[in-house]
């Protein structure tokens, strides 16, 4: 389906240039409330959030107002239904050809009204809890918790130290320009020095909108969201039945051969949590996510969480009794090369012969032992060149020789 203004994650571009301008946020708050409101025929209620960006007081008009992991200079706006999932690409499209439509205004006595909602932090905070559960706690634990000078600064500290453990916080001073700058999940060397410093237990890194997580342990081992799955995976399916898992194009290969030796079903959606959760829906599953961090679980909550699933790692870790070492000691992860090639918006690298030639022989390279991804970035105008396999030193300069045939192919 083709798109002018959504991604896979909302709408989201450099504030200044379209669609992040006034203009077109205006008109994507009346268009969105026109196609949202005429769905069910009442005068709905509308949550406004928002991480710690500086632009962010520029479009209150969204719902989350969030580029997520890019830096500052960006900004974006999700859009979630009532009942907490974000809206299907249908909804989206809906709301893409309304933006194109006059604007119009209700008469007075139609007009809605704003409110500040004040404890909306406490209420999130005791959420979060609620998900860890009531008869374990995290006294004894050192923690260093990274929340990337993003929208958890204020409420992911309090949910670890609340349930007891001994939180040292980082990444927790926005001053509006600073968000995901050398703190957080794309930038986990300072958790893991943080880590070492306060000879911590463990070290928790978010990103600019809470949604991603990645962990580091004490020994300076850097644990990504396929890892984190596992170990969430394995402890649950040692006490219950799993149906199944879902990851996506991105998943690394040892994560789906472990889950084969466990007899537990797995399944690719394409990349972006969105599409990990209508995949799940669709199976009926429970558990899922991204190895960049984004995780699912659908009995504890409607769409990835950074706190939350960084407590459903540490309820594995507490009930098993063991470190989180232990609990992935056998997933084998295969070496993967990712390369991110920049390319026109639109660029469709399908019709050039010379990349398709390459991918080709790095994939008879591999002789099946390995996988070859190219992908358009769906937030930007990149094109993410994927080699995972052994040794690492073949899939490199497999992936190197592709990114050299993509940027012949654009002249850049």
């Amino acid at each position: 389906m083709s798109r002018s203004y959504f991604g896979t994650d909302g709408i989201r571009g450099t504030v200044g240039a379209a669609p992040m301008t006034p203009e077109v946020v205006l008109r994507l708050g009346y268009a969105a409330g026109k196609v949202l409101a005429g769905r069910d025929g009442q005068h709905p209620a509308v949550l406004i959030g928002k991480d710690t960006r500086i632009s962010g007081y520029m479009i209150e008009a969204g719902i989350v107002i969030s580029a997520s992991h890019n830096p500052y200079p960006d900004n974006g706006i999700k859009f979630f239904s009532g009942d907490g999932y974000k809206l299907p690409d249908a909804v989206e499209a809906e709301i893409e050809r309304a933006l194109d439509a006059p604007m119009g205004c209700n008469e007075a006595a139609s007009l809605g009204r704003a409110r500040r909602i004040d404890d909306a932090q406490g209420r999130y905070v005791e959420f979060c809890k609620s998900t860890f559960p009531g008869e374990l706690d995290l006294k004894g634990m050192r923690i260093v918790v990274d929340c990337a000078q993003g929208a958890a600064y204020d409420v992911a500290p309090h949910v670890f130290h609340e349930l007891g453990a001994d939180v040292v916080p980082i990444g927790v001073a926005p001053d509006g320009v600073n968000i995901n700058q050398a703190f957080g999940a794309t930038s986990p060397q300072t958790l893991l020095d943080e880590v070492k410093r306060q000879h911590a237990d463990l070290g928790l890194a978010l990103d600019g909108d809470g949604d991603r997580l990645v962990i580091a342990d004490r020994e300076g081992r850097l644990y990504d969201g396929d890892q984190l799955l596992y170990a969430i995976v394995k402890h649950r399916a040692a006490a219950n039945r799993i149906a199944g898992v879902a990851g996506t194009l991105m998943t690394n290969l040892g994560f789906e051969q472990a889950l084969a030796r466990m007899q537990l079903p797995f399944a690719r959606a394409r990349v972006g949590d969105r599409y990990v959760l209508e995949l799940l829906r669709e199976k009926g599953w429970q558990l899922g996510g991204e190895n960049s961090g984004h995780i699912i679980c659908l009995d504890k909550h409607t769409t990835g969480d950074g706190i939350i699933s960084a407590l459903q790692v540490l309820t594995a870790m507490r009930e098993r009794g063991r470190t989180l070492a232990e609990l992935t000691a056998d997933l084998v992860m295969l070496p993967q090369v990712l390369l991110n090639v920049e390319v026109p918006r639109g660029f469709d690298w399908k019709q050039h012969a010379a990349i398709a030639a390459a991918q080709s022989r790095a994939e008879r390279s591999l002789e099946g032992r390995g996988r070859v991804l190219l992908r358009p970035s769906g937030t930007e105008p990149v094109l993410r060149v994927m080699v995972e396999g052994e040794p690492r030193e073949a899939i490199d300069a497999a992936a190197r020789e592709i990114a050299a045939a993509v940027r012949q192919a654009t002249g850049t």
